[in-house]
């Protein structure tokens, strides 16, 4: 292991894949998708944080350079390097712990939902989508995983969406759970009842830790939103008038809870 310590010395991680390494849980097995050069997990393995790990990519030539990778830090004997589509690269039981980043929320939420009993036995759920991040939110929380940590990090002008959810056995207690996560007075008195899709949309517990990157981020996804609503408004059908109109009163509710949040952050039990 000296060598790959050693190895992994020379690894240059980007921050978002940094602040993702470091919520990987001491000792986990793990397993990224979409690994690419399988630069996250093996600096992982060679550093000690996790004593094995699949790196799956669905596409060949990534495949072949994260063996390369695996080869030249003597790292084969933990980290195993497959091709295959999402989650379909794991077998049931084979790991606890599960990161997908670089993708939209659709396509995380469809490879989450087509792995069935190969998220048996996966505890924690790593991912950072960099669209439709309610999608993901939803799934989490149909499928009795709940969201412990949310952040939002800004890298080369780009701000990166970074979850991490922990499965709950028991059904009742995720859906209790949840439900407080998903309090809709969360920003009581000034904002009585925050719908649960505009939750899942700019996330519960970001909400609850509004910082100025969060308000950074959302005032420029506003800006987004206004140039798209520009271009619905040119729109001579009912159906493009009827988007327009829902397109606005989104953005006038996102403004109004951006309008609530402040520095504090706010107690969650």
């Amino acid at each position: 292991m000296t060598e790959a310590k050693e190895y992994a010395a020379g690894l240059k991680l980007s921050r978002r894949l940094a602040a993702l390494a470091d919520w990987v849980p001491q000792g986990a097995r793990f397993a990224d998708i979409g690994t690419d050069h399988a630069l996250l997990p093996v600096y992982l393995a060679a550093s000690g944080r996790i004593v094995f790990a699949v790196a799956g990519d669905v596409h060949a030539g990534p495949v072949e350079a994260a063996r390369r990778q695996v080869s030249a830090a003597g790292l084969t004997d933990i980290v195993s390097v497959r091709h295959g589509d999402g989650l379909a690269v794991l077998t049931p039981g084979e790991v606890d712990t599960v990161c997908i980043a670089g993708m939209g929320g659709s396509l995380m939420v469809r490879l989450l939902d087509a792995a069935g009993s190969r998220l048996q036995g996966v505890r924690t759920l790593i991912l950072s989508p960099h669209v439709a991040e309610d999608q993901v939110r939803r799934w989490l929380a149909e499928h009795q995983y709940v969201l412990e940590r949310e952040r939002i990090l800004m890298e080369d002008g780009e701000a990166y969406t970074l979850l991490r959810a922990q499965y709950v056995a028991d059904a009742a207690e995720a859906a209790d759970r949840n439900a407080r996560l998903y309090d809709a007075a969360l920003l009581t008195p000034c904002y009585p009842e925050v719908p649960e899709d505009l939750m899942q949309t700019m996330g519960p517990l970001l909400l609850r830790e509004a910082d100025e990157t969060f308000r950074a981020k959302w005032r420029e996804e506003l800006a987004k939103r206004e140039k798209i609503l520009a271009q619905l408004r040119l729109g001579q059908t009912a159906e493009a008038e009827e988007k327009a109109r829902a397109w606005e009163d989104t953005s006038r509710r996102i403004e109004e809870v951006l309008a609530c949040t402040h520095a504090e952050k706010r107690s969650f039990n």
